[in-house]
């Protein structure tokens, strides 16, 4: 991975609440971060970052300036959106969206 990943990989694993993610693996051709079993985020090679909202997370998630809708293949990946730029600079913006989607995950039946 290269540093841009890696020093978010850093930032999230800081900011992430103690005890909160379990694993980490490699998922998309970047890194995934896994709780309950359940994928929380994913950091894309390219440096962009994936966030597990939730269906009905979707319309608030892509209000915000820098997000936009997952794309896998030319498929649209509803529950998903992708964050780059802006929107993940500030460590405080970064923590509100990893707050979305523990927010989400803890929705979800442990794997």
């Amino acid at each position: 991975m290269n540093m841009t990943v890696d020093a978010l990989a850093a930032r999230i694993r800081s900011l992430l609440p103690p005890g909160v993610h379990g694993t980490e693996k490699r998922m998309f051709g970047g890194l995934a971060f896994m709780t309950a079993g359940n994928m929380l985020l994913a950091l894309a090679k390219d440096g962009s970052l994936l966030v597990r909202v939730g269906k009905a997370g979707m319309e608030d998630a892509l209000a915000v300036p820098g997000a936009s809708i997952m794309d896998m293949g030319g498929r649209s990946m509803s529950g998903f959106v992708v964050l780059s730029g802006n929107a993940i600079e500030d460590d405080d913006d970064l923590r509100a969206w990893i707050a979305r989607a523990l927010a989400f995950v803890a929705t979800l039946p442990a794997k």
